[in-house]
């Protein structure tokens, strides 16, 4: 069982330097940007990029789900047929749903309430999304392949490009918020030409219609689940924008970003957790696996949200140059990055319970558990942010993903029961649970001094390690390390 852990490890641990690195990179234009532009300037370009996250859902209609599940069934048909007929159909729809949005861009403008002057950051929005739609299958057959040093390369170039492009426009040329948009565009089609090999090797031009029919069947559902994640993930930006101004937009958003530190751990993961479970789902351990695969991943994700939560005060106000980790315009929101690193430890649950139902195709219910996760989102975000502001959207965004993971938890108990060491789990939530209540109540009453933080991390620590932690565990990993770099058994 830990040979097949140690696999997770290995390509959890590739993936995760790359991501952490490529994601550090593009987080880098964080600080930048509310450095530069106003809350408001950068709230008209989340506020786009929100709806661009919605629509590439719809680009893509679950066939991304789809090529993962029939792609990894090695036995189930041609290799070429499974990869070009998915990606055949995101080509052609993709191809149309562009033109209708370069067609109708004025029209969406006004609809989405953006400034008049800014109606042509459509065109360079619709792009983006066509040019990602049209490396999505590319990327997962590098992932399903095992390649995550390539897939891993061609992210950070991606990304790379991106941060010269937009540094260059803005800086040296001193261009607006369209260079945003355009750097991305450039970028995106970066991106394509690096996957092109891949394409050009897998590809035949062939279009299986029953295996069409069989993989969009199973896909669909992921659609409307699709939209409703995005929904969970960005229609607070919207639903802010529409209760409040775009300058709380801005402020909201940047603040949300600092939550990257945790979406790191939980992206990282999943990469390398989507590939693993289908792999090793007829392993006779694998329930044993995927338990263990929680515990750790709560104990890892815990210390990482106490950590932020006490610090993130201090990191986003330290100068380097002039310059802070976000513009001094936005560290207003601050108070709520430990709320938004906790719904992203949540959402990796989420990732976590899905396996069981990839593994028994229970897609059906996807739907029905985002679907009322978006829900939840869309009426907590009405309920709180006109009492709370944007403490009300990031409690909004902490509810919804409770109900996703909790949704999930449930049904593939259903279906895939396994024995969670939920004592284990629990331990470390409550300790969480304590030190935040005390982090806030201290921040609330007095200002919370830099030694009470280092205390309060501390006993955290202590805590974890003598109530969380299996000893016995903790020796066999050490025992394990060590015969990996001694060479001794």
């Amino acid at each position: 069982m830990f040979e097949k852990l140690k696999e997770l490890t290995k390509d959890t641990a590739i993936y995760g330097i790359s991501t952490m690195v490529g994601r550090f990179l593009n987080f880098i234009l964080v600080p930048f940007y509310t450095n530069i532009f106003s809350p408001s300037d950068y709230g008209i370009v989340q506020l786009i990029y929100s709806y661009v996250a919605i629509l590439n859902i719809f680009y893509i209609y679950g066939l991304d789900s789809a090529y993962l599940k029939f792609a990894s069934v090695k036995d189930d048909g041609e290799d070429k047929d499974k990869f070009s007929t998915p990606y055949l159909a995101i080509f052609g729809s993709s191809l149309i749903i562009t033109l209708l949005l370069i067609l109708n861009s004025e029209t969406i403008g006004t609809a989405l309430r953006i400034p008049a002057q800014y109606n042509y950051l459509i065109y360079l929005a619709a792009g983006i999304i066509l040019l990602d739609a049209n490396t999505v299958i590319p990327f997962l057959k590098l992932r399903l392949e095992r390649k995550a040093k390539i897939f891993s390369l061609y992210k950070i170039v991606n990304i790379s490009v991106n941060i010269l492009l937009n540094i260059y426009l803005i800086l040296f040329l001193g261009w607006g918020i369209e260079a945003i948009l355009l750097s991305n565009l450039i970028a995106a089609m970066v991106s394509l030409l690096l996957v092109l090999s891949t394409i050009v090797k897998n590809f035949r031009f062939k279009f299986h219609k029953i295996l069409f029919n069989r993989m969009f069947r199973f896909g669909l559902p992921f659609l409307p689940a699709g939209i409703a994640v995005m929904f969970v993930q960005v229609i607070d930006v919207p639903i802010l924008e529409k209760l409040t101004d775009l300058k709380t937009v801005g402020i909201y958003k940047a603040n949300y970003k600092l939550g990257i530190f945790m979406m790191l751990f939980v992206s990282m993961f999943q990469y390398a957790w989507q590939p693993f479970f289908l792999q090793n789902a007829n392993d006779p351990k694998a329930k044993e696996m995927f338990s263990k695969v929680l515990t750790y991943f709560t104990l890892v994700g815990s210390i990482i949200l106490i950590f932020l939560s006490l610090f993130i005060f201090d990191l986003a106000q330290i100068k380097v140059g002039g310059y802070s980790l976000i513009g001094e315009e936005y560290w207003s929101g601050l108070h709520i990055v430990p709320i938004i690193l906790l719904a992203f430890l949540i959402n990796g649950m989420h990732n976590i319970f899905s396996a069981g139902i990839y593994i028994e195709e229970k897609s059906l219910y996807i739907p029905i558990i985002t679907g009322l996760s978006a829900v939840i989102s869309v009426v907590s975000n009405f309920v709180f942010i006109p009492i709370l502001n944007i403490t009300g959207a990031a409690l909004a965004a902490l509810t919804s993903y409770f109900v996703m993971a909790a949704g999930y938890y449930y049904v593939a108990q259903k279906f895939f029961q396994i024995r969670y060491e939920l004592k284990r789990i629990g331990h470390i939530l409550s300790a969480v649970i304590l030190v935040g209540v005390l982090f806030y109540y201290l921040q609330s009453v007095s200002k919370l001094f830099f030694v009470y933080k280092i205390i309060l991390l501390v006993l955290f620590v202590l805590y974890i390690y003598f109530i969380a932690v299996n000893r016995n565990e903790i020796r066999m990993l050490r025992r394990k390390f060590a015969e990996r770099f001694t060479g001794k058994k």
